[in-house]
C-alpha cells in the first residue's frame, strides 16, 4: 500500500529542510520553518508557525493560531487546542539576543491543551494530561492530572479515553479498556 504524502494549502510556506511526515495536512497561512520536524498523520491548522528546533510526532492537531517556537516538543498524538501559547523564553528582552536562554518544553504522548492556554518554557505536561482552555502552566504537570485556572493547578485526574476520575486528591479507575496508567 502507498503511503500518502504530506499535503501543503497553496497559502502555505514550508521552507526547504523542513520535514512533513506522511499523511499530514498543513492548511491556510502556516508556516513551518527549515529544520522543524512534523510527524506522521498531523494536522496543522489555520495560521499555525513551527520554528526550526521545534518537534511535532505522530498523530498530533494542532489548531488555528498556534506557534510552536524553539525548544517546543510535542510527542505523539498531542491536540492543541485554538491560539493555544507556548513561550521558549521566561525573561524576554527586546534589546538582548536571548537565544541561550531557551528553554526546553515537553508534551507528554496523548496530551491535550485547551483553547487559549498559555505553557510557560521550561515545563513538561506529562503523558495523557489534560490543560484546561485559558489555563496558564508555569510548572510540571503530572500524567494523567487535569490542571486548570491561573496559575493552572491540578483538579482531577484524567484517563486516556478522555474520561475524568476522581478529584485532585482520589482517582477512581476507569471503565474503559485502556488500564489508566495514572500514578498516585
Amino acid at each position: 500500500m502507498k503511503k500518502a504524502a504530506a499535503w501543503v494549502h497553496p497559502t502555505a510556506e514550508v521552507d526547504r529542510g523542513a520535514r512533513l511526515g506522511t499523511g499530514t495536512k498543513v492548511w491556510h497561512f502556516c508556516h513551518v520553518m527549515s529544520g522543524a520536524r512534523i510527524g506522521d498523520r498531523c494536522v496543522l491548522g489555520q495560521n499555525v508557525f513551527v520554528a526550526t528546533s521545534a518537534r511535532i510526532g505522530n498523530g498530533c492537531r494542532i489548531q488555528n493560531n498556534v506557534s510552536l517556537y524553539d525548544g517546543v516538543v510535542l510527542a505523539d498524538d498531542v491536540f492543541v487546542g485554538p491560539s493555544a501559547v507556548f513561550t521558549n523564553v521566561r525573561n524576554p528582552r527586546a534589546a538582548f539576543n536571548r537565544r541561550t536562554a531557551i528553554e526546553a518544553t515537553r508534551v507528554g504522548r496523548g496530551a491535550t491543551i485547551g483553547a487559549n492556554a498559555t505553557i510557560v518554557s521550561g515545563v513538561t505536561i506529562g503523558d495523557c494530561a489534560f490543560v484546561g482552555a485559558g489555563s496558564v502552566v508555569t510548572r510540571n504537570v503530572p500524567p494523567h492530572a487535569v490542571v486548570t485556572g491561573v496559575p493552572a493547578r491540578r483538579t482531577s485526574w484524567i484517563c486516556e479515553c478522555g474520561e475524568t476520575r476522581g478529584s485532585a486528591k482520589k482517582i477512581r479507575q476507569c471503565g474503559c479498556d485502556t488500564r489508566q496508567r495514572a500514578v498516585l
